[in-house]
């Protein structure tokens, strides 16, 4: 795999963010409608513009991925400093994707791993790398620990220990969707909601507390227990969900990074060449 096919890689990971941005209406979350910074709080051109600045981050996740050839304590130690450091570099872009930058790191040095994976073998590798300690990784607290520590959600670093389950189980509902006759956007707004419905948002839990995080989840579910939004019941659901947030500016945050890496790895396979042999 060449430099250029490191930043392909890259360059889909963040496409896959992009399209996430893009699709509407997304309950509590960033959309087309946010110009004026709606509930959210956050500008959606800002929010395309920060996203670019992950691309050379994720190149070097892929690089790393590549150069070291198996999801050792080494790839997990080298996978954290990149990540920090790109962190750095999307503050100063304009902030925001922190919890889409680690879903797509794991997920993007494993494609580089396994090239040709598709779905849960994916997951199946990010797992691995997930499993290693980071023993560079700063030990200040942070919103996701502390909600996690106090509720025992599992949190980003348990969902990729689990092997992205919500992740697996948005391609699921994209398939499922797709299946049925929804357009895109339809099938992938139902992917989006099949995590909101059970995900233990750690961001939720921390601005709404345990009660919104099942407030939030009972919305979503009730969306896709009408029919999906591809129904006339469910696009009304869907509507008044989206009101219903807005109303209470609640962002179910965690959703929208998951619902990208879900994206990304449906895209797979990006990049075409020799396979690197994982190692156990």
């Amino acid at each position: 795999m060449s430099s250029r096919e490191d930043e392909t890689l890259a360059r889909a990971a963040v496409a896959a963010l992009t399209g996430q941005l893009e699709l509407t209406p997304k309950p509590g979350l960033p959309d087309p409608r946010d110009l004026g910074a709606r509930a959210t709080r956050r500008d959606l051109c800002s929010l395309r513009w920060s996203a670019k600045a992950l691309t050379p981050g994720l190149a070097a996740m892929v690089a790393a991925a590549r150069r070291i050839g198996g999801p050792t304590p080494e790839l997990r130690t080298e996978l954290g400093a990149i990540g920090r450091s790109t962190e750095h570099s999307v503050t100063l872009a304009g902030g925001g994707h922190r919890g889409a930058l680690w879903v797509l790191g794991f997920l993007v040095a494993a494609a580089a791993l396994d090239p040709g994976a598709k779905g849960s073998e994916v997951a199946a590798t990010a797992k691995r790398i997930a499993a290693h300690p980071d023993r560079r990784a700063p030990r200040r607290p942070s919103r996701g620990s502390s909600m996690s520590a106090k509720y025992g959600a599992a949190g980003a670093r348990g969902e990729a220990r689990a092997g992205f389950p919500h992740v697996r189980r948005a391609l699921d509902a994209l398939a499922a969707s797709r299946s049925a006759g929804a357009s895109e956007p339809n099938a992938r707004l139902d992917a989006l909601l099949t995590v909101m419905s059970t995900l233990q948002d750690t961001e939720l839990l921390y601005t709404a507390g345990p009660h919104g995080l099942r407030h939030v989840q009972a919305g979503a579910r009730g969306v896709l227990e009408a029919g999906g939004t591809a129904t006339e019941a469910g696009h009304a659901a869907l509507a008044a969900f989206d009101d219903d947030l807005h109303t209470r500016a609640w962002s179910p945050r965690g959703t929208g990074g998951l619902l990208a890496g879900a994206l990304f790895v449906d895209s797979l396979p990006v990049v075409v060449s020799s396979p690197v042999r994982v190692a156990a």
